[in-house]
């Protein structure tokens, strides 16, 4: 079994012990039946021609009312989902605590229009701060800003176009929605992470979340910003951030990912005639993902950062970093993630190592989270390896059990 790695030993023997091939360890919370389970959603998963047909079909299906509530929410949902409530969510972050894995916990509604769906968004969002406020386990919860603006509103915004008296007082309540959440946080001692949008619609949330860090960070990272480094304007976006945020004295607390809009991203950029804001191949996301994390890792007293990858080089080159420096694994301002459902011997493998680790664990409605799920379903069809490495894992630690 790993336990903690010593700080003297050298950095070959602490890359081996540091493996995420330990598939005990890392399916150590699961039953053997939660294991087959496993097994086949990520089989049907894996075929392309299936997650075509069923993310097209599950939100029409919502839409028509078809009574397919019981069967999503007993497959896909339950996979990567916490609960429809708070309360059946505390499940989940009681089972991950035991393996001393934290939670991110987020609200998974987003894409609405109006200002009554946006408020209570806002009350939902309040609730889980306070309920998580209580639970030393949830130490971040998430935000899209989706969930509480219009798409509409923003893309104007973004568009750098004017703003009616009308919309104008539609982006300052906005503003305030964001201030009451933060400052709920600040008050809760949590920390929100704010999601990452579509490149058309991401300059007016980066400038809130600039907006919210000047007034919530300046004792502690209380508002996090998202980085997608599948953007190949992203690593200068960065150093940018760290510099405003060193000359107005706040904490910069930054999530880094690969990205979760790339096939949308490039099918826009053909369709209306623009460069394609993404790189060109997994390579330079790779790379420029990586920078990210050093360039973060080189200013650690002055940024906190959560790397939230699903690849086993950038986790191991942020863990590597901090036992090379000879720091502690559970350094307040380095953050390891993954999502619920995946990667687990990423996740559960670090945290036996005693790094800081969580799982991003949404909650709400089935019919709302539905197109939270569907970008799960393609993103892991997109992603080269990634079916064929979880599927590979479940099959080790099956036949490792049968022994």
């Amino acid at each position: 079994m790993l336990l903690y790695l010593p700080t003297t030993v050298s950095m070959q023997t602490q890359t081996l012990m540091l493996s995420f091939d330990n598939t005990e360890i890392a399916f150590a919370y699961k039953s053997e039946k939660e294991l087959h389970k496993s097994n086949f959603l990520f089989k049907l998963i894996n075929n392309n021609t299936l997650v075509n047909i069923g993310t097209r079909l599950t939100p029409l299906a919502f839409k028509l009312h078809l009574p397919i509530n019981s069967i999503v929410k007993s497959t896909i949902f339950n996979h990567f989902c916490g609960g429809e409530n708070l309360n059946e969510s505390l499940l989940v972050i009681n089972k991950l605590a035991k393996f001393n894995v934290g939670t991110i916990l987020d609200y998974g509604v987003e894409g609405k229009q109006s200002d009554e769906d946006f408020d209570h968004a806002v009350e939902e969002f309040l609730k889980a701060i306070i309920f998580a406020g209580g639970n030393k386990n949830v130490p971040f919860l998430s935000l899209k800003i989706t969930g509480i603006a219009r798409l509409t509103l923003l893309e104007k915004i973004a568009d750098k176009k004017s703003l009616s008296e009308s919309e104008t007082v539609e982006w300052n309540r906005v503003k305030g929605r964001m201030h009451r959440i933060c400052k709920c946080a600040f008050d809760n001692g949590k920390s929100m992470m704010i999601d990452a949008e579509e490149t058309w619609i991401q300059q007016p949330v980066d400038d809130l979340v600039e907006e919210m860090s000047r007034f919530y960070n300046k004792e502690r990272a209380v508002v996090y910003n998202t980085i997608q480094h599948y953007r190949h304007d992203r690593l200068s976006f960065l150093e940018m951030s760290f510099k405003k945020a060193k000359a107005e004295n706040y904490i910069l607390a930054l999530k880094l990912v690969r990205g979760a809009y790339m096939e949308k991203e490039r099918a826009r950029a053909i369709k209306m005639n623009y460069p394609s804001p993404i790189n060109a191949d997994k390579i330079s996301t790779d790379k420029d993902y990586n920078a990210g994390v050093q360039f973060c890792l080189n200013n650690i007293n002055d940024i906190s950062v959560c790397v939230a990858s699903h690849n086993e080089n950038s986790n191991l080159l942020a863990a590597k970093f901090l036992i090379d420096k000879q720091l502690p694994h559970d350094h307040p301002n380095v953050h390891f993630s993954q999502l619920l459902g995946m990667s687990d011997h990423i996740t559960f493998n670090l945290a036996n190592a005693g790094f800081n680790v969580t799982k991003y664990v949404p909650y709400g409605p089935v019919k709302d989270v539905v197109p939270y799920l569907m970008r799960r379903a393609q993103e892991n069809t997109s992603v080269s390896g990634q079916m064929g490495r979880e599927l590979s894992l479940l099959k080790k630690e099956l036949t490792r059990r049968k022994k």
